[in-house]
C-alpha cells in the first residue's frame, strides 16, 4: 500500500515584461523595505517609546518568535561613486575599535530592556563594508552579541563582502566565525564601468572567491548588480549578465542606479553625460530579466532572483516568503533589532532608526547613562574623575571624553580602581580584606 503524499507543481516562469511596459513604469518610487518608508519616520517616536516596545516584547515571553539582528558597519576603505549608503570613508583602522566599544554599549542597553538573552535566528552585517573589520574585530563583535543574545542552532548568519577586501584565507576565517551566508558586491564586470564608479575588481577575482566560498561550504551566496551606471550600454551589460550566469550565485539582487547627486555627495563625481538614458536602462533591465529567466533563475520580486532550489524560491512557491529590512527571508515574520549608526529596526508595530552620523550616535550613547539615572555624569562624578587622574598618570586607566578604560596593568589592581566610585567604603576601609 502506498503512503499518501503531497506535492506541488511548479508554475511556468512568466515571460518578462516588454520594453514598452517597463518604460511605462520607469518612474521614481520607494524600495519598500518598510512601510511607511524611512523618510516618513517621525522624531516623536524616541528612546522612551522604543524602550517600551522592547519591554512589551519581553513581557510576551517565550511566545515571541526569535529575533533578527542587523548590525551596521559604516566604514569603507575607498569611495564608490554610485553609493547612497550611510558610510565613513577612512583608512584609519583604529576608528573601528572605538565604534565596536559603542556598539557594545548599545547592545547592552537594548538587551537590558529585553530582560533576557533573547533567541536570535538571523544575523546580517551590512554597511559600509563589514569586512573593513579585521577577523579579530569580527570575532569580538560576535562574542559581544552572543553575550546578550542566544544564537539558536540552524540560524542564518550573513555578511556583505567587498571582493577587494577578502581572499580565500579571509573567507575561511568568516566560515570559522560561524557565518554561513555571503553577499558579494559585484555591480558590473565591465572594466570601463568599474573605472567610472571607482570600484576596480577584475572578474577573475570574483570568480575565484566564489569558488573558494563554495569549497568552504557556505549555504547561500548572493551577488549584487546595478544597471544604469555610467558607461554601461546594451552590449557591455549583456556581457556582465552572461558572466553572472556563468558565476551562478544562488541569489542575485539587480538594482536600478538612482542618480541623486543633490542628496548623495559621492555621486557628484559621476559624469551625468556618461549615464545611459531612460530607454537604454529599460533595455538593459529587460535583457537582464530575460537572460536570468533563460538561465533558470526565479524572479522572487522587488529586484531579486534565486535559483529554483534556493530556499527563497521554494518559499515563494509555497506562499511563505517574507520581507523585512534584511531583504527577503524564509523566516516567520518577527522583530528586528538594529545596532549601529543609522541602522533601522522593527519591534512589534513600530519601526526605529538610530542616529545617522557617528558623532550624534556616540553623543547619544554617552548621554544614555546620565539620562537613565537623571544625572549629568561628568558633574555628578567630578570628584571621582579627579581621583582617576593619578591612576591615569600611572598607566592604570585611560580616561577620555567617552570612556573609562582599565589598562592591562590596571586589571591587577582593578578593585582599587573600582573603589574610586564606591561611596560606602570611603569612610571605613578597615573591615575589608587587602586589595592586593
Amino acid at each position: 500500500m502506498t503512503q499518501p503524499c503531497t506535492a506541488f507543481i511548479e508554475a511556468p516562469l512568466a515571460a518578462p515584461l516588454s520594453a514598452a511596459v517597463l518604460r511605462q513604469f520607469d518612474v521614481a518610487g520607494p524600495r519598500y523595505t518598510s512601510y511607511p518608508t524611512a523618510d516618513r519616520f517621525i522624531e516623536a517616536f524616541g528612546a522612551d517609546e522604543y524602550a517600551a516596545a522592547l519591554r512589551e516584547r519581553r513581557d510576551a515571553g517565550t511566545s515571541a518568535p526569535p529575533l533578527s539582528l542587523y548590525v551596521h558597519i559604516p566604514f569603507c576603505e575607498s569611495l564608490c561613486y554610485y553609493c547612497a549608503c550611510n558610510k565613513v570613508v577612512t583608512r584609519h583602522r583604529e576608528r573601528a575599535t572605538q565604534y565596536l566599544a559603542y556598539l557594545a554599549r548599545e547592545t547592552r542597553l537594548q538587551a537590558a530592556q529585553l530582560g533576557r538573552r533573547a533567541a536570535v535566528s538571523q544575523l546580517h552585517l551590512g554597511g559600509g563594508t563589514p569586512t573593513f573589520l579585521s577577523d579579530a574585530q569580527l570575532g569580538e563583535l560576535l562574542a559581544m552579541l552572543r553575550e546578550s543574545f542566544d544564537f539558536i542552532a540552524g540560524g542564518e548568519w550573513s555578511i556583505e563582502i567587498d571582493p577587494r577586501t577578502v581572499d580565500a584565507a579571509r573567507l575561511a576565517s568568516l566560515a570559522a566565525l560561524g557565518f554561513n551566508r555571503l553577499s558579494f558586491g559585484v555591480q558590473d564586470f565591465d572594466p570601463e564601468v568599474q573605472k567610472a564608479v571607482h570600484r576596480i575588481q577584475p572578474a577573475h577575482q570574483v570568480f575565484g572567491l566564489m569558488a573558494d566560498a563554495r569549497a568552504l561550504g557556505f549555504k547561500s551566496i548572493n551577488a549584487d548588480l546595478i544597471y544604469g551606471l555610467p558607461r554601461q550600454n546594451d552590449a557591455s551589460f549583456e556581457r556582465t549578465m552572461a558572466q553572472v550566469c556563468e558565476l551562478r550565485p544562488d541569489r542575485i539582487a539587480l538594482y536600478a542606479y538612482a542618480h541623486l547627486p543633490e542628496r548623495f555627495k559621492p555621486q557628484r563625481r559621476i559624469a551625468a553625460e556618461e549615464l545611459p538614458d531612460a530607454a537604454a536602462r529599460v533595455r538593459m533591465l529587460s535583457s537582464a530579466i530575460a537572460t536570468l529567466s533563460d538561465a533558470g533563475y526565479v524572479y522572487i520580486g522587488m529586484d531579486h532572483f534565486a535559483l529554483p532550489d534556493d530556499p527563497l524560491a521554494v518559499a515563494k512557491r509555497q506562499g511563505r516568503l517574507q520581507r523585512d529590512f534584511q531583504g527577503y527571508s524564509t523566516q516567520p515574520e518577527g522583530d528586528l533589532v538594529a545596532l549601529g549608526v543609522s541602522a533601522i529596526g522593527r519591534i512589534g508595530a513600530t519601526y526605529n532608526q538610530n542616529a545617522k552620523t557617528l558623532d550624534t550616535y556616540y553623543d547619544l550613547l554617552d548621554d544614555a547613562i546620565g539620562e537613565a539615572h537623571r544625572i549629568d555624569f561628568r558633574h555628578y562624578f567630578a570628584a571621582e574623575f579627579a581621583a582617576l587622574g593619578p591612576l591615569a598618570a600611572q598607566g592604570l586607566v585611560r580616561v577620555s571624553d567617552h570612556d573609562i578604560e582599565v589598562t592591562a596593568q590596571g586589571w591587577f589592581v582593578v578593585r582599587a580602581i573600582a573603589m574610586v566610585f564606591d561611596r560606602y567604603c570611603r569612610e571605613n576601609r578597615t573591615r575589608f580584606s587587602r586589595v592586593v
